[in-house]
């Protein structure tokens, strides 16, 4: 448990560290955020045939309402936080980087529904979306890290304990 822990803190403090760099700033985060603000207007869209995103921004061409995706709100750091905590478990490499594959897209999925919901909410009301965006949705995505996570420990330690060689009596 101590191991864990020290290598879940000292993997979280190296990747926290790099990411504000600017290298990864512009190579990694902005980029993600662009996409991120992208794969969220195309969706509106489907519903919602006025609003655009350019940058970091979905925007409402008509009523000129819209969202910025600054740091914090881009899945970045909550992607993080599971690779931290997927490295740091005891498992075979392979089903690593699968729970860290299969585990950040969940968290970026719900991530989108965040961006999407907010978009929304700052539209219709914003004292919700400030309730929303503060603390619901704050809350929320550390939650699905915390499941998707506890999920793939799950999965990993029945995994490997089917996998075992079981003692035979003498």
């Amino acid at each position: 448990m101590a191991r864990f822990f020290i290598l879940f803190l000292v993997v979280q403090a190296l990747l926290f560290s790099a990411e504000l760099t600017p290298p990864a700033q512009r190579l990694i985060v902005v980029p993600w955020t662009e996409t991120l603000a992208l794969i969220s207007a195309w969706l509106i869209q489907a519903f919602d045939a006025d609003v655009i995103s350019y940058g970091i921004v979905i925007q409402n061409r008509l009523t000129g309402v819209g969202v910025s995706i600054e740091a914090g709100c881009n899945g970045v750091e909550a992607s993080i936080v599971l690779i931290a905590a997927t490295l740091a478990f005891p498992a075979p490499w392979r089903m690593k980087l699968a729970g860290l594959v299969i585990g950040i897209v969940a968290v970026q999925a719900m991530n989108v529904l965040r961006v999407i919901s907010l978009f929304y909410l700052l539209q219709w009301n914003q004292a919700w979306f400030e309730f929303a965006h503060l603390y619901l949705w704050q809350a929320l995505i550390m939650l699905d890290v915390l499941v998707v996570w506890m999920l793939w420990v799950r999965y990993v330690t029945k995994r490997t304990a089917a996998a075992a060689p079981v003692p035979h009596a003498a």
